[in-house]
């Protein structure tokens, strides 16, 4: 019996090691995989850089747009309705675009759809600087300048998107900054050639042209996709109007664009209107450069503790207050201490939108696709928004009231609907971040 038992035990023994020295099958083996982004590294925060100077380029020329607005109502003869459309179909073009640029960067196209982008924002430029009349400079600084900008700043976010993950707010907070360095150095320029320097309108144009021309050398050198090509697939993701975070997003950040510019577009002019002030300019300037900080220090909170949606909900609300109380201002040091606290909100919400954006893909390769729908619904609320405020001036007599309820009651809506997409995203949880 001793030996049957000592038989017995070598068997089970070698039973064990037959089964030790077998190839695990479960669980399968970790490769690595193209989709799990580097968060960091040389080359990460590089793309963050780039990123940086497209937005300089886009919305920096886009968030000035008040120095032009001064301009052209005071040389072209047209009311300020009618020459907030230059604005407003350029900052259209600039989301809507995205739709297609989008796509086109998730298809393997960047290399194509960038350098076009950056050809035709030196086109309209230079051809704006020839334009003598409103619907000349129409054509050439919202629809050339415009489409322009589209086809730069949607493939670049979704580029930059795919290197960041655990500190994507904060890389689109440091990229965003490049709108409020380029909102402080283009009014700036344009302000002190035209109207002190005596250089004239046109080559005031030519000049940012130039500027723009030489700082995308960079960004078409090293500016490039990590992720390989995905042509499958739909123009647009059906599937994303089935998910209700993505929906309730989309008309936050549609509501929220809908009154954010008012200020942007007619602090200049209600500055010089209603308050006395004849140097606007440093107003502008002030709400401007103060984004430098708006577009960083919240995206950091948001990567370190809060999550991005979860920080841009309380800033939505504090921007539509803010409005509202720009109704009760009359002085130019009331107006000087609203220009700090909303220019630093109003960058903040800028850098956090397009942060949350890049959220509402699952996979990262439709990341583009995904942006570029969001941008393309939120391109009709930039381009009715700022006609509607000036619509509401005209009807009111000159009047600031109108738009500025409008523009803080659509913010406000703005930001319940973020509330909405947060409670889809998460439910009920109070402490978790989103």
């Amino acid at each position: 019996m001793l030996l049957n038992q000592d038989r017995d035990s070598v068997s089970a023994a070698e039973t064990l090691a037959d089964i030790e020295n077998q190839p695990q099958q479960n669980p399968p083996e970790k490769t690595p995989t193209h989709d799990e982004p580097p968060d960091g590294g040389f080359n990460a925060w590089l793309q963050a850089l780039l990123a940086h100077i497209v937005f300089f380029n886009t919305w920096g020329v886009a968030n000035g747009f008040g120095i032009f607005q001064q301009y052209y109502t005071q040389t072209l003869g047209e009311s300020q309705s009618t020459i907030s459309w230059i604005g407003s179909v350029q900052v259209f073009f600039l989301f809507s675009v995205g739709v297609i640029a989008g796509r086109l960067t998730d298809a393997g196209h960047f290399r194509i759809v960038f350098p076009l982008g950056i050809f035709l924002q030196v086109l309209g430029l230079f051809m704006t600087s020839l334009c003598t009349t409103f619907w000349q400079i129409f054509l050439a600084q919202a629809v050339c300048l415009g489409i322009g900008n589209g086809f730069t700043f949607c493939p670049a976010l979704a580029v930059l998107s795919q290197y960041f993950k655990k500190y994507r707010a904060f890389a689109v907070g440091l990229a965003a900054a490049g709108a409020a360095v380029g909102g402080l150095v283009y009014p700036v320029l344009i302000n002190w050639l035209i109207f002190h320097d005596n250089v004239g309108f046109p080559w005031t144009l030519r000049s940012m042209g130039f500027i723009m021309l030489a700082t995308y050398i960079p960004c078409l050198l090293w500016l490039k996709p990590r992720l390989p090509p995905h042509p499958s697939g739909p123009w647009i993701d059906i599937t994303a109007f089935k998910e209700l975070p993505f929906i309730f997003f989309t008309m936050s950040m549609f509501l929220n664009f809908w009154g954010l510019y008012f200020a942007f577009f007619y602090l200049g002019t209600f500055a010089r209107d209603q308050a006395g002030i004849s140097e606007p300019i440093y107003l502008l300037m002030i709400l401007n450069g103060v984004g430098i900080f708006g577009r960083i220090m919240p995206n950091i909170v948001a990567d370190k503790w809060t999550g991005p949606l979860n920080i841009l909900i309380p800033l939505s609300i504090a921007s539509s207050l803010l409005v509202y109380c720009w109704a009760a201002i009359e002085t130019a040091a009331g107006l000087y201490v609203f220009a700090v606290i909303y220019g630093f909100i109003a960058a903040a919400l800028q850098a956090l939108f397009p942060a949350v954006a890049t959220q509402m893909a699952p996979d990262p390769r439709k990341t583009g696709t995904r942006v570029g729908m969001i941008l393309g619904i939120v391109s009709i609320a930039n381009l009715t928004g700022p006609f509607i405020c000036g619509e509401l001036i005209k009807a009111g007599n000159g009047s600031y009231l109108g738009p500025q309820m409008f523009a803080g009651s659509s913010i406000f809506l703005g930001a319940l609907m973020a509330v909405a997409s947060r409670m889809a995203k998460t439910g009920l949880v109070f402490k978790v971040k989103s």
